[in-house]
């Protein structure tokens, strides 16, 4: 079964990949996963939003404060 997100007021698709994913760039994923939703900049509360499973490959060639 898939994880989810609900929504609260003035979540926007950059913050809620930060707070689930730890990086903004899994945006993509979210919005692969929610295209429903695609159009939305700022969300209200409530809005339930898939979360998909996402690999975050580490590079030895990031800075030690990246890794």
């Amino acid at each position: 079964m898939s994880k989810t997100y609900e929504t609260i007021q003035g979540d926007m698709w950059d913050m809620i990949a930060y707070k689930l994913y730890g990086r903004e760039s899994c945006m993509k994923e979210l919005l692969e996963a929610n295209e429903e939703y695609r159009d939305t900049a700022v969300f209200p509360a409530g809005i339930v939003l898939v979360v998909p499973e996402v690999s975050i490959p580490t590079s030895k060639n990031l800075p030690p404060w990246k890794r």
